[in-house]
Order: structure tokens, then C-alpha cells, then sequence
């Protein structure tokens, strides 16, 4: 009988099987929800038992599913391409550079909210509460790093300063740019009336309607912050990286768009 070699496991080794666990992890994180999930999985399970019959010495089934695996790498870019968007953006997030020197910071072009931004909240505020009195709904990208206007159609150029008057203006019903979005950087709306690419996420609750789903989209494709009004509830929605946080009032607004857009 041959003896098999014990299992040695040192730290590079531990470290193998978490760094493996955690781009799973996050890989499962970025398809829950959504349809990708079951093909990831079902992926998964393919591997684990191409594993087990391969350290088991059953050759030919392990050619089998070793050539399937390897065909199937070039069907995996086609069907996970969006997946794989949001975990190399993941990968780049800003939050991988937090308590690095401002000079790395600058150098991977990260950017700090001015000190001066909640007078720009605030008037953010003033204007989608005489919207929700009204009976409006809207849909607000703020800009962060990346540019979000690459991902939206559709949008008229615009560069005018923030103001309660002029939110109330572009989200009337009247307004043929009041089915878009807006966008917001710094203190300065630079276009609105875009068209949003929507998540595609199938476990969201039923009232989160089109704007929910596309500042959901937004928010996975760049790094922006989506503010959403909801015309039925007149609540507000911030999300940001694929996770959306909603049922807030006027009287928060402010402090969550604070942390919302903070380097953290």
C-alpha cells in the first residue's frame, strides 16, 4: 500500500486558501441576486468534482472536465462581462486606498469632497423637498471619481450651479428632461435627462420601481452615489457600489450624502 504524503499546510498555504475564499466570496457577493448566480454556482460545483476525480486518478473523466473548463474560460467573459466590470471595479475601489499617503491617493487620481460641499447638500435638500411636496420623483447621480456620464444616454449638457429652484425646474413634469438623470459634481449640475443602464438584479423588493433600478445599474457600473426620490413614498435612496440604502427623510439627507460621498 502506498503511503500518501500528509498534508502540509504553511502560512503561504493558508494564505492560498484565503485569498481563494475571499475572490469567491466577493465574486458571489457581485451575482447574488441576479441570474449569474446559478450559472456561478453550477461552475463551481463543475470544478470541485474536476478536483475530486482528478486527485482520485479517474483520467479520463478528469480530461473531460478539464477540457470543458478550459473551453468554457472564453464562454465565462461572455456571460459574467458585467460581473467581471464590477469586480475590477471592486478591485480599484477607493476604499482599497484608505490611510495611504495623499500622494498615492493622487497618483490613482482620488479625490477629496470639498470642505464646503454641505452648502451644496443643503440646497440639494431644499429642492428635492418641494419636490416630493409636489409629488415628484427624481433620479441624482453625484459624481465621485470615475466619470458616470460614459454610462448614460441621452443627456443634455449642462453646467449650472446647484440650486433648489433649478432641481424643482429639471424634475417638474413638464420639464422634458424630468424622466432622466442629473448630475451632480461638486457644486455644479453638468447634464441632465440621461437614461441610466439598469441592475440586473432580480431579488429587489417590488415597489423599487425604474429609478431605483437604474441608480442600482449606475452604481455598479461606476463608483458614483445615486440619490433617488420616490414619486409614490416621497422617501429618498442612496446607492452606491451595488447596495442601495433606503426609507430616508429630508431631515438626514444631508449627514448620509455626507458619509455617502466620503472617501470611506
Amino acid at each position: 500500500m502506498i503511503e500518501q504524503p500528509a498534508l502540509h499546510l504553511g502560512p503561504w498555504q493558508v494564505l492560498d486558501i484565503l485569498a481563494v475564499a475571499a475572490i469567491l466570496y466577493q465574486l458571489y457577493r457581485l451575482t447574488r441576486g441576479t441570474a449569474a448566480i446559478r450559472i456561478f454556482l453550477g461552475i463551481l460545483a463543475i470544478y470541485l468534482v474536476y478536483q475530486i476525480v482528478d486527485a482520485l486518478q479517474m483520467r479520463m473523466l478528469a480530461e473531460v472536465l478539464g477540457q470543458f473548463i478550459g473551453v468554457g474560460v472564453i464562454a465565462l467573459l461572455i456571460v459574467f462581462q458585467q460581473e467581471l466590470r464590477q469586480f475590477l471595479l471592486l478591485i480599484g475601489n477607493r476604499q482599497l486606498l484608505n490611510g495611504a499617503p495623499p500622494w498615492v491617493q493622487a497618483i490613482f487620481g482620488r479625490t477629496h469632497a470639498p470642505s464646503d460641499q454641505d452648502a451644496t447638500w443643503e440646497a440639494l435638500r431644499d429642492g428635492l423637498e418641494e419636490c416630493r411636496k409636489r409629488g415628484l420623483g427624481a433620479l441624482l447621480v453625484l459624481k465621485r471619481d470615475a466619470d458616470p456620464g460614459n454610462a448614460a444616454t441621452g443627456k443634455r449638457s449642462l453646467d449650472a450651479q446647484v440650486s433648489s429652484g433649478l432641481i424643482v425646474a429639471l424634475f417638474e413634469k413638464a420639464s422634458p428632461l424630468h424622466d432622466g438623470a442629473a448630475c451632480i459634481e461638486r457644486d455644479r449640475i453638468t447634464w441632465a435627462g440621461g437614461i441610466l443602464p439598469v441592475t440586473g438584479r432580480i431579488d429587489l423588493p417590488a415597489q423599487y420601481g425604474t429609478r431605483h433600478r437604474a441608480a442600482l445599474g449606475i452604481s455598479e457600473q461606476t463608483d458614483a452615489v445615486a440619490l433617488v426620490l420616490s414619486e409614490e413614498t416621497g422617501t429618498y435612496s442612496l446607492a452606491k457600489e451595488g447596495r442601495i440604502t433606503s426609507r430616508m427623510d429630508g431631515a438626514t439627507l444631508v449627514e448620509r450624502l455626507r458619509e455617502a460621498m466620503s472617501n470611506g
